[in-house]
């Protein structure tokens, strides 16, 4: 079977298969478009090649095993399934963000459009789809009202992924999402969620900080270091739940982030990489902190000699383990942290907002002069990979300490009053 591979665009191949004609007499070459979007890889022509030819062995393979199907009468489910899932999203998504992005494809999605084919599917069938998961009586468990504005912006953002990958591949000729404005909340209820959010935000004052901080030292040590480890270092739960021994620096009184357990699937932690390469990170500890670490190291070594035979970690050292040296299931510390709210009397935040609640304790403490810099070493401490992230983040405290600074001014403020060397403006009689 002969193939082929032709340049069609700065960063697009046509890969084309000969299998020679059909009973019409017409040729019968199936293709496809390959977009090549690493830019090192664009740039090393013998690497680019290599790729080239095994995404040529790959089609080949498909054809020959009748998996290919052209794209035209591709059925959506069949592209989500046979294309997008292997060539995409299980490399490129999160583990936590594929799960969620396949349980909103087979709830919602597929139910919808899945045997349909792909460039039979047209931007009003997506707008009434949108427009009716909107509607009561849509929700699957068995909850009143309607469907969460949020979920289904988040459905809307699954259905845009895929048909722009669709497009991109050239499975389709044009994106029909493009023209389907993203749900939104009605304007009154957009009003009243700003205004909780104001009221309640999804971070810690100072104030409400040292409570926590109070109300930890009557928790254990374990515990204790844990949510610590997210309001002062700004981890991640699955950073925090994925860190071992050896990536604990006491020397450089610090953590080094290299591990990331966002899921547990099956009864077993889905590892990864931390989030983006900006996550892989060394942050500094305070010097307490590092202290207690220790005390707490020497806790863990025992436990570990009592587990003897019960140990279940093997060579893993997972500093914050179940018990029997396994790390947590991934949601454990987030169940953990809303009893102790309850338990203490806390005004509640989810995990990730004690995270955040890292940087708004550093900027509220600044002036304005500094506040630039400390934005750049908050995104670091994060793992942010774009300081417009943490900006956009942290706006609501640099606008308010940009706000206090500019109030020092104020003591050079006069009343408005006449000055004495002043004359008071003459009347003029008119006759």
């Amino acid at each position: 079977m002969k193939g082929s591979i032709e340049k069609r665009g700065k960063n697009s191949w046509r890969l084309r298969v000969d299998l020679g004609y059909h009973p019409d007499g017409t040729r019968n070459r199936p293709s496809i478009t390959v977009t090549v979007e690493d830019k090192a890889l664009l740039r090393a022509p013998k690497r680019l090649q290599d790729y080239l030819e095994h995404q040529l062995a790959l089609f080949k393979q498909d054809v020959l095993s009748g998996n290919y199907i052209k794209p035209s009468m591709m059925t959506l489910s069949d592209f989500v399934n046979k294309e997008w899932k292997e060539k995409y999203a299980k490399d490129e998504l999160s583990p936590t963000t594929y799960d969620v992005y396949c349980n909103h494809l087979e709830s919602r999605i597929l139910p919808a459009f899945g045997h349909q084919q792909m460039d039979k599917i047209s931007t009003i069938q997506i707008v009434t789809f949108l427009k009716g998961l909107q509607q009561p009586g849509v929700r699957k468990d068995g909850k009143k009202g309607v469907l969460g504005i949020e979920t289904v912006q988040y459905i809307y953002r699954v259905l845009n992924n895929v048909f722009e990958r669709a497009e991109k591949w050239k499975f389709i000729m044009s994106n029909p999402m493009h023209g389907v404005a993203k749900p939104k909340l009605p304007k009154s209820a957009q009003v009243a969620k700003a205004k909780e959010k104001k009221e309640k935000p999804n971070y810690y004052s100072e104030e409400e900080a040292q409570q926590v901080v109070d109300a930890l030292y009557q928790e254990p040590r374990k515990w204790r270091l844990l949510i610590l480890g997210s309001m002062i270092g700004g981890f991640r739960r699955g950073e925090l739940i994925g860190l071992e021994w050896n990536h604990v620096k006491f020397d450089e009184e610090g953590l080094e982030i290299e591990n990331n357990i966002p899921l547990t699937k099956n009864g077993k932690p889905v590892e990864k990489g931390p989030k983006t390469i900006s996550s892989y990170r060394f942050v500094d500890m305070p010097e307490w902190y590092m202290e207690e670490l220790k005390l707490y190291k020497e806790e863990w070594e025992q436990e570990r000699k009592n587990l003897g035979d019960k140990w279940q970690g093997g060579d893993r050292e997972f500093v914050f383990h179940n018990g029997a040296g396994q790390s947590y299931y991934y949601q454990h510390p987030s169940k953990w942290w809303r009893r102790f709210c309850k338990r203490h009397n806390i005004r509640y935040i989810t995990f990730h907002g004690l995270r955040h609640s890292m940087g708004t304790l550093l900027i509220e403490d600044e002036d304005s002069s500094n506040v630039d810099a400390l934005l750049k070493a908050i995104q670091e401490r994060l793992g942010h990979s774009r300081k417009s992230t943490t900006e956009d983040i942290y706006v609501h405290v640099t606008k308010k300490v940009k706000k206090r600074t500019t109030g020092k001014f104020d003591k050079f403020a006069r009343n408005n009053e006449t000055s004495p060397t002043q004359s008071k403006p003459q009347l003029r009689r008119v006759k």
